[in-house]
């Protein structure tokens, strides 16, 4: 049978806090209301009135003591804090090195396609009248080449090595053999010539042309050419050329097609319209065992 006069102090037993944590929160309570050192002047001020610690000499040295001791406590803790941080960021440069480096080492699976030779060991033109080749691959119009080489992620522009003179190029990374070095198919304007690392992962090889009325089999001579007959100008771009230079190109377009149907060029479309008015003009001679030149 329960006592009614003891029920209120049992439960007053199980909900009070214990003395030291109720103690730091009636003064953690009190901090919040002061700064710092006018708490603890309120403090010092309050044992100065109710206690006797100050009428001991050593009072004074055993109070520096105690914030001595509080003031390394904290700096330990900004140490280890500091530790913490520092072994985190090193774990991060660690992952950050080793994705470097995989992608450095990664073999990419996903090469262009490169066009088969035909019997003439030639190759047909990519959409942008060029070749795709497994180390590089190249693109050009009538005015310019554009050279564009893969290279490890992360690459950085002082580890490429880009040489451009009027016949010879040679490209590649420091300290490995160049991807590209020899004789170019044409000479190049170099003062016109220029390259640059794109996203750190390619590099771009802009060379212009000397002679921008002819289209190139090759960058460099030796290395696997394309069917020039099989180029494809872009017709957008034709109004961009002056009279003279759209003309040239318009007349080069009409014998690649003329060509590729087996039917004569412009050229010799010409020579027969002049042999045919030279026979008209000689109905007395004989041509039948005549031998025409094409």
């Amino acid at each position: 049978m329960a006592i009614i006069s003891d029920l209120p102090e049992e439960n007053e037993k199980s909900t009070a806090p214990s003395s030291s944590t109720g103690d730091e929160e009636i003064l953690c309570s009190i901090l919040s209301k002061k700064r710092p050192l006018p708490f603890i002047e309120a403090v010092f001020d309050l044992i100065r009135r109710k206690s006797d610690l100050f009428k001991d000499p050593m009072a004074v040295n055993k109070i520096t003591g105690l914030a001595s001791v509080a003031k390394a406590k904290v700096e330990a803790e900004l140490v280890a804090e500091n530790r913490k941080k520092e072994e985190k960021e090193k774990e991060k440069a660690k992952e950050k090195a080793k994705e470097v480096e995989r992608e450095k080492n990664e073999i990419s699976t996903e090469k262009p396609k490169v066009e088969e030779p035909d019997e003439a060991g030639k190759r047909k033109p990519n959409a942008c009248n060029g070749l795709d080749l497994d180390m590089y691959s190249w693109t050009q119009n009538l005015q310019e080449v554009t050279v564009t080489i893969p290279v490890p992620a992360g690459t950085k522009s002082r580890f490429i090595n880009c040489d451009i003179k009027r016949n010879h190029l040679k490209v590649g990374l420091k300290g490995q053999p160049p991807i590209l070095d020899g004789e170019l198919f044409q000479a190049v304007r170099v003062d016109d010539c220029f390259w640059s690392l794109e996203d750190e992962k390619s590099i771009s090889v802009l060379l212009t042309k000397h002679n921008q009325m002819e289209w190139w089999k090759t960058v460099v001579k030796g290395e696997p050419e394309i069917d020039t007959q099989k180029v494809e100008p872009e017709n957008s771009k034709l109004s961009d050329l002056d009279p003279e230079t759209r003309q040239t190109v318009e007349k080069m377009m009409f014998d690649q097609r003329q060509k590729q149907m087996g039917l004569p060029t412009s050229d010799e479309m010409q020579k027969q319209e002049i042999l045919k008015k030279f026979m008209a003009e000689h109905p007395e001679m004989d041509f039948s065992k005549a031998k025409i030149v094409q």
